[in-house]
């Protein structure tokens, strides 16, 4: 029994100062949430490092931030993002070029930076109507929600109810509207996102036309034919009949009669009789 005390005493022993001699990154702030459109200072400082230090870079998301490479032995670093907004939302590694390398993690958290695909939607009276938002933002969104829009008024467009459905993914969510009513639909519409620091929304306008807008321009056309050909019929049945009769002459001289050559030829009959 003594001899298992003192090697699990031992073990602990051990355990313990491998604990202390193991490289720690100290990180400031340890994440940054909602400060969107200020400067954020990021830094990492190393303590214990297993080996000497290479270097160090940064990454973001994965990627090494190549502005951030540095060759020198630094076991402090920093690195400032300039604007926190959509673009500069992610998680950030501080990475030491140890053996083996180390590195630690700083999350810069921003509100759901929510865009409609189109601002303006349109759709045909009795057919389906689709409005779509997105978001790109760190953290995604966890819960989208569809309201319509009337004055100060907005109604939860609950999924399944009446004639909307909603489908969702944390980047994308898409509103379909089945037969669409134009005094019903037509009008705005808000989409909201919410993630863990809070909610981002954006407005969409639908309108509805009638089914019979496509054949207007054809029935104006048609309107125009008519109104062209009522117009020229009634020129024509008002016209003067001396009009019609100066149409009628083309301007040419009449042509001579015949009688006087008759009567010559019958009195050169005559006198050859004689």
């Amino acid at each position: 029994m003594a001899l298992l005390w003192s090697l699990g005493a031992l073990l602990a022993s051990l355990c313990a100062a491998t604990a202390m001699t193991d490289p720690v990154i100290v990180t400031m702030p340890s994440e940054v949430v909602n400060v969107n459109e200020t400067t954020v200072q990021l830094s990492c400082n190393l303590t214990n490092p297993t080996s000497a230090v290479a270097g160090s870079h940064w990454e973001k998301d994965g990627k090494k931030i190549d502005s951030s490479v540095d060759t020198k032995p630094n076991t402090f670093i920093e690195y400032t993002i300039k604007k926190a907004d959509l673009q500069t939302g992610g998680v950030y590694h501080c990475v030491f070029l140890t053996s083996p390398q180390v590195n630690s993690s700083i999350e810069v958290k921003v509100l759901p930076h929510v865009k409609a695909y189109k601002h303006s939607e349109q759709g045909n009276e009795n057919d389906k109507g689709v409005l779509t938002c997105t978001c790109h933002s760190y953290p995604l969104p966890t819960d989208w929600q569809w309201f319509k829009v009337i004055g100060d008024k907005k109604t939860l467009l609950a999924n399944g109810t009446e004639r909307y459905e909603v489908k969702s993914t944390p980047e994308k969510s898409i509103l379909s509207i089945s037969e669409l009513d134009i005094e019903k639909d037509a009008g705005d519409y808000e989409c909201l996102a919410t993630n863990e620091v809070g909610s981002g929304s954006d407005k969409i306008q639908l309108r509805v036309r009638s089914r019979l807008a496509a054949l207007w321009p054809f029935l104006g056309i048609v309107a125009e034919v008519i109104i062209l050909v009522t117009v020229i019929f009634i020129y024509e049945k008002r016209r003067k009949p001396d009009d019609i009769a100066d149409d009628d002459d083309s301007g040419a001289a009449p042509l001579k009669s015949n009688a006087a050559a008759n009567h010559k030829d019958q009195n050169v009959r005559q006198r050859n009789c004689n």
